[in-house]
């Protein structure tokens, strides 16, 4: 019962590839287990959870590492973005594509030009 009310949590698990995962379940409380690539995707792990079990659940017990605490994320820019959409995606403020900026300053020399499959760093703030 509990699995199922979290199973959207366990297929987002799978799709993000969280590594040395586990599920187990003991007298009514999920028990998870796992290391995300980039604390971005523990939050979205996380954001999850909640979305499931309200904003305290008492039903799961989750245990998240981060591989990576150098970044917050790693961005595969897409055709048509911007530095203000991909600061605005991850760290909720437009204006912190300065900072985006500053984190990528070996490969970007523009703020305003940015290309399709360059890889940016999205900083830990």
């Amino acid at each position: 019962m509990v699995r199922a009310k979290y199973q959207s949590v366990l297929d987002l698990g799978q799709k993000l590839n969280i590594e040395n995962g586990d599920v187990q379940e003991e007298n009514g409380v999920l028990k998870v287990t796992g290391t995300a690539k980039t604390q971005y995707e523990k939050d979205l792990l996380w954001d999850s959870i909640k979305a499931a079990g309200g904003e305290n659940p008492s039903d799961i017990v989750a245990d998240i590492k981060v591989s990576d605490t150098s970044v917050y994320a790693r961005h595969t820019v897409q055709s048509g973005e911007t530095l203000g959409g991909i600061a605005k995606h991850y760290l909720g403020d437009a204006m912190k594509y300065k900072d985006i900026f500053a984190a990528n300053s070996d490969i970007l020399k523009n703020p305003d030009l940015i290309y399709p499959d360059q890889e940016l760093i999205i900083p830990n703030l």
